[in-house]
């Protein structure tokens, strides 16, 4: 399976997190987390990456993260690249240090942002048992900086946050915020294991959609992005109302002129790129008798998707469709 994609523009907002392989340690000492810190130092220089937040986590890191150029993906690939070989280095070993590709999870700055970057330095506090008594003693997060416990690294943005905050005594205010504790929504999506890739109201998800998911064409971003509301149904209904078609129509196994249907072909390859669902559980919603079938339509489809490429567009609008209309 292709590397999914990433929703990538210019003055996005993004919480970063990864972790260690098999959950191993990737800071063992002083020299570890200011050998990772130099890196993102080194990231904002030069890909002019704005760090917003972070906080470092034994075998984990969570990063708040601004990308003025919309090179998400350039900015990360130094930061878990180039730790990876100081920490090989330091630790003189080799190979892969994290559990896989980083998560980024894009955040709307105008209602999220704040909350967000509380949950993200709160960590130490939040685990069991706490990592320490009082956040400000905690030196690998940029908390201790916002309230001017310690001196602020240069490349280190906090201007933004305090203007969200509001607040006039802005060191002390950011003190009261964070240790008033997480908010109820920003507590519950993480809780649950979310894996949709967008913290944000339901406008912000369809400005998503509608401006930049629909170029994305690996079905795992849809998918995730979605959080779930992609249905068998769901994309069937959908599929028929852009044909103009009764449902029925594409579900109904007919014989003759009908057999080869273009929209219930494509509802049946929606089904399986957009809503990433197992071929027997599409079988039985199309009224087919063996997985054979399905598996032989979706191939068709991509078959012509790559051979042809006006049907490889009118693929992506049929997409784009579906993607606008998901809620």
């Amino acid at each position: 399976m292709p590397r999914p994609a990433r929703i990538e523009y210019d003055n996005a907002y993004y919480h970063v997190m990864n972790r260690g392989r098999r959950r191993q340690g990737i800071f063992h000492s002083t020299m570890y987390y200011h050998a990772f810190l130099d890196t993102l130092a080194e990231a904002h220089e030069r890909f002019g990456v704005v760090v917003h937040g972070y906080c470092l986590m034994g075998n984990h890191y969570h990063l708040l993260l601004q990308t003025p150029h919309g090179n998400l993906g350039r900015v990360m690939r130094h930061i878990n690249g180039v730790y990876t070989q100081r920490y090989n280095r330091l630790k003189r070993t080799d190979g892969p240090l994290f559990r896989g590709r980083y998560k980024a999870i894009l955040v709307e700055s105008d209602s999220y942002l704040l909350p967000l970057s509380r949950y993200i330095h709160r960590n130490p506090i939040e685990t069991k048992p706490p990592l320490v008594l009082s956040l400000e003693t905690y030196a690998w997060s940029s908390y201790p900086a916002y309230i001017k416990h310690t001196k602020r690294p240069e490349w280190l943005e906090r201007e933004f946050i305090y203007e969200l905050l509001g607040h006039h005594q802005k060191y002390q205010g950011y003190r009261m915020y964070v240790e008033a504790g997480v908010d109820d929504d920003i507590k519950e999506f993480y809780d649950r294991g979310h894996t949709a890739a967008v913290l944000g109201d339901q406008e912000f998800r369809a400005w998503v959609r509608e401006s930049h998911l629909w170029k994305a064409d690996d079905k795992v971003v849809v998918a995730q992005t979605l959080s779930g509301t992609l249905s068998i149904d769901h994309i069937i209904r959908l599929v028929a109302a852009y044909y103009n078609v009764e449902s029925a129509v594409l579900t109904e196994v007919v014989k003759g002129p009908k057999k080869g249907l273009l929209a219930r072909k494509v509802a049946m390859y929606m089904c399986q790129q957009l809503g990433d669902h197992r071929l027997d559980r599409i079988m039985g919603h199309f009224g087919l008798s063996n997985i054979g079938s399905v598996s032989f339509i979706t191939t068709q489809i991509r078959k012509r998707i790559k051979e042809r490429t006006s049907f490889a567009q009118a693929i992506k609008r049929v997409k784009r469709y579906i993607i606008k209309h998901a809620d």
